[in-house]
């Protein structure tokens, strides 16, 4: 797809200023909301501004995070061509685009990031009466904090992060966010390259908050990383489950649905919860405001949405979803998280002018 990338105007500091003006409070994001709702209108209407069912579709997802047949089985029902790329974080989805990415129709960002691509016009409002299996969705995701209304997504996986670790090769481990510090599995460990997860272990480590914008915590926090990072092999988000499997990496920080897609090939892999608590994430579909192929991306979140769609991705990625009749159908689906559980895992929030903060500290981890 890299053809449909031209230079862009909005660089990651505009972006990161004109979320912090919008303020993003509650009653602005209502507004949001409310102006989506009114734009969305009838179903008819709707159809009638969105036009005709288009041949092509350009989905931009994280990888490992589709049915293998997802996208065949909707190619041969609705006759539309997709292409499809992934990325490995949200600031990778975020660079992208704000590099002036053109062409892409559906995205798949996580809840934090929703609040900061709604201030700058990144999203389409949803057109509702287009999306009759929206009524699926599992209450506990409806009218979300990141999302009023569901204006502007619709809400397809969670998760929390954990340790993935070989039980065959470390006997002995802490269920903690502490042993990304112990050097007895130096060269043998990895954590996410991922800001939000390197930065928010370490924070939840010292008991704070994964969301701290408080410059001692951070500092902090920040010193706490790049002590352990000598006892890591590299920082490393999906891919790394080949090496779990393979031996090369005996311990990982790694969301639970990777975790779970690893131990099904290599049984001696294990996952343990950290004992201080993690961050729990909700990733949703959107479609961009400049999607080219609007409709056609309306008509594959209905697809995505139906009861034994939803239950074929969810069995493939090993996550949960939240989709409540795609979880019927599933012969293992993941819990929602009881109130005992909720109390030790925090949503991961949009920091605002603060991004740029974490954003250099994250470059100091990764230059030490």
């Amino acid at each position: 797809m890299t053809d449909r990338v031209r230079p862009g105007t909005l660089t990651r500091r505009e972006f990161v200023r004109r979320t912090a003006e919008c303020g993003l409070a509650a009653s602005a994001a209502g507004a949001l909301a409310a102006c989506a709702r009114r734009e969305a209108g009838g179903g008819a209407a709707a159809a009638g501004r969105l036009g005709p069912l288009e041949k092509e579709l350009n989905v931009y997802n994280w990888s490992d995070y589709i049915a293998p047949d997802t996208v065949a089985g909707f190619e041969r029902e609705f006759s539309v061509r997709v292409a499809y790329d992934t990325y490995e974080s949200n600031e990778e989805l975020l660079a992208k685009l704000q590099s002036g990415a053109r062409g892409y129709d559906v995205v798949v960002p996580s809840s934090y990031l929703i609040p900061a691509m709604q201030a700058t016009e990144l999203l389409m409002p949803l057109h509702r009466d287009l999306l009759p299996n929206f009524a699926n969705i599992e209450p506990t995701f409806i009218d979300p904090p990141w999302d009023p209304g569901n204006a502007h997504t619709v809400p397809y996986h969670w998760g929390f992060t954990g340790i993935a670790y070989r039980r065959d090769r470390v006997r002995e481990i802490a269920a903690s966010q502490a042993v990304w510090s112990d050097a007895r599995w130096r060269g043998k460990m990895t954590m996410m390259d991922d800001v939000r997860e390197v930065l928010g272990s370490m924070l939840i480590w010292r008991g704070r908050s994964p969301n701290s914008v408080d410059p001692l915590e951070l500092r902090e926090a920040r010193d706490d990383a790049v002590r352990a990072k000598p006892n890591l092999r590299a920082y490393k988000s999906a891919p790394v489950k080949a090496d779990l499997i393979a031996g090369d990496v005996w311990v990982a920080q790694l969301w639970n649905g990777d975790a779970t897609q690893a131990m099904v090939e290599q049984p001696a892999i294990a996952f343990a919860f950290p004992r201080e608590g993690s961050q729990i994430w909700a990733d949703t579909l959107a479609v961009l405001t400049d999607a080219p192929h609007p409709r056609a991306a309306h008509e594959f979140l209905n697809y995505v949405l139906r009861p034994e769609v939803g239950a074929a991705i969810a069995d493939a990625t090993g996550y949960g979803t939240a989709n409540r009749a795609a979880a019927a159908r599933q012969a293992h689906p993941i819990p929602y998280p009881s109130a005992d559980e909720m109390r030790h895992l925090e949503y991961q929030r949009d920091l605002g002018a603060d991004t740029e903060a974490w954003d250099r500290i994250w470059t100091e981890i990764k230059s030490a």
